[in-house]
């Protein structure tokens, strides 16, 4: 009896199973001939062939263009793809981007080959699987390793500049302390002028330090009185150089006397920042420069914020979603939508709104309204920049814990003249052995020193029977641990660099208030 031959299937047996296991893994089979003139006849297209290519299943195989092949959306691939189906062994899992026939692109891979047939046309026989939702997944896995790595990258650069925060703050404390002890005095006119540039270029470097350590940062949110126009004020210090490199002419129109808000001031500064990088971005793209207008204004129990550009405005169909999230007006990888939104919520948070209008000349204007704190005004504590009266408190004693030697030096010395009785700790250590020998009606100290710092000397004086009053001083307030210990109720400080009046003002009010 002789061995029964197995018979090797057809071609069109081959390709039949073929579709079969496909259609069962939602992958499309593809046969086509390509002839002479280069024209692509499509012999065999499965159903989720068809549907991958947006083909209704009822379409001809004849009429499928077989786009595979013949238009992507990559020029790359186009030319890559079909040598790598002729090469021995065909093509596996080969990842293109097609072009859809109802226009849309879709990423897929290709597995298969392509040989001569008998009559010497070119025959590709493929199969198709969708991957565009795997890409998807991959494209967040790698987004979401990246804004790892970012952060990653901010810690590190938040510690840095922690650290540099700290050493500049200290001396320009000290600058600031002489200027202003300086412009007390009686100096000609040049002399004068001088001293009050030293005041105001220091002032406006401590901005720049400060804005970079909060930028630097992340921080909880932490409420307090704030002074809209000294939000716009640091604002414009931090984007000025830009905006300035870019041509765009701004300026600010602050009311004077503007109530006080009670917010987060980085929050605040953080939607007021967006809106002008927005604005700036819009008027470079317009035109290539602009004019930008950022004015305060106080009416009835609202404090209004207004950022006007010249740039090209917002479309009227594009205000109501404006500040939805993820939709943006800039060009596809220029913009996430999230800022506006971000802002949004943030203004709701403080009780407050935003609105979207066309500028006066065009552009656009956005106008931020937030409530009145019913606290006492900011406008009390900005008057704390003239010299505060001190004959209530005169002779009180006062303990200055400072390891910087000279910003002491000059804080110590405006002390005295205010009728205060100085005496000084160069660190914490030091500091504790004045207090186990003497009592004092306030203690002024920094925070981060050598040896012992300022939170030990406040847990060990803390455990006397009645301990004085302590103001803190810092250069470092965004650190976790100093913010954290500052936010603590009761806790009186200031940021380095200050005013030497201010902390006049904060002695007095510690010493008639205790």
């Amino acid at each position: 009896m002789s061995p029964t031959r197995t018979r090797r299937p057809s071609a069109a047996a081959r390709t039949a199973a073929l579709a079969t296991l496909a259609e069962r893994l939602n992958a499309g089979v593809c046969v086509a001939k390509v002839l002479p003139g280069g024209q692509v006849l499509t012999l065999v297209a499965t159903a989720p062939f068809k549907r991958i290519l947006a083909y209704p299943e009822s379409t001809p195989e004849g009429e499928v263009d077989l786009r595979l092949v013949k238009e992507m959306i990559d020029p790359a691939s186009s030319g890559t793809l079909l040598p790598l189906l002729v090469a021995p062994g065909g093509v596996t899992d080969h990842a293109v981007r097609l072009r859809r026939k109802d226009g849309t692109s879709l990423w897929v891979e290709v597995t298969g080959s392509a040989h001569t047939d008998e009559d010497g046309t070119m025959v590709i026989e493929a199969l198709v699987r969708d991957v565009h939702h795997r890409r998807r997944i991959d494209d967040q896995s790698r987004d979401l390793h990246q804004q790892l790595v970012q952060a990653d990258k901010m810690a590190a650069l938040g510690q840095a500049i922690s650290g540099v925060a700290h050493e500049l703050n200290n001396p320009l404390a000290t600058i600031l302390s002489w200027a202003e002890r300086l412009a007390e005095r009686e100096l000609d006119p040049t002399a004068r002028r001088g001293v009050e540039v030293v005041l105001g270029e220091a002032e406006r470097a401590a901005r720049i330090v400060r804005n970079l350590l909060t930028f630097a940062r992340k921080r909880q949110s932490t409420r307090s009185l704030v002074d809209v126009n000294d939000v716009v004020k640091d604002t414009l210090a931090l984007r000025g150089p830009d905006l300035e490199a870019h041509e765009i002419v701004f300026r600010s129109e602050l009311a004077p006397d503007l109530p006080g808000v009670f917010g987060d001031a980085y929050q605040i500064q953080q939607v007021l920042l967006n809106l002008v990088i927005n604005a700036e971005q819009a008027m470079r793209a317009a035109h290539g420069r602009g004019s930008l207008v950022v004015r305060t204004s106080a009416k009835d129990d609202t404090v209004r914020l207004e950022v006007e550009d010249d740039g090209p405005g917002v479309p009227a169909e594009a205000r109501a979603r404006i500040f939805d999230p993820f939709f943006t007006t800039k060009p596809v990888g220029e913009g996430t939508g999230l800022g506006l939104s971000v802002a949004y919520a943030i203004l709701q948070e403080h009780g407050g709104k935003i609105a979207v209008e066309s500028g006066p000349q065009g552009g656009a204007l956005f106008r931020i309204e937030l409530p009145v704190s019913r606290t006492p005004g900011a406008t009390e504590r900005n008057r704390a920049r003239s010299a505060p009266s001190m004959e209530a408190v005169k002779g009180a004693t006062v303990l200055l814990v400072e390891d910087e030697r000279a910003l002491a030096f000059a804080v110590a010395e405006g002390l005295r003249d205010a009728g205060l009785v100085v005496t000084y700790a160069a660190d914490g250590a030091e500091a504790l052995a004045h207090l186990r020998g003497q009592r004092f009606d306030l203690v002024v100290c920094d925070l981060k020193m050598p040896k012992v710092d300022g939170f030990e000397v406040y847990r060990q004086l803390t455990q006397q029977s009645s301990p004085p009053p302590v103001i803190f001083v810092t250069g470092d307030s965004a650190d976790p641990e100093a913010e954290a210990f500052l936010a603590e109720p009761g806790r009186r400080w200031l940021p380095k660099p200050f005013r030497l009046n201010d902390l006049l003002a904060a002695i007095r009010d510690a010493l008639t208030t205790s």
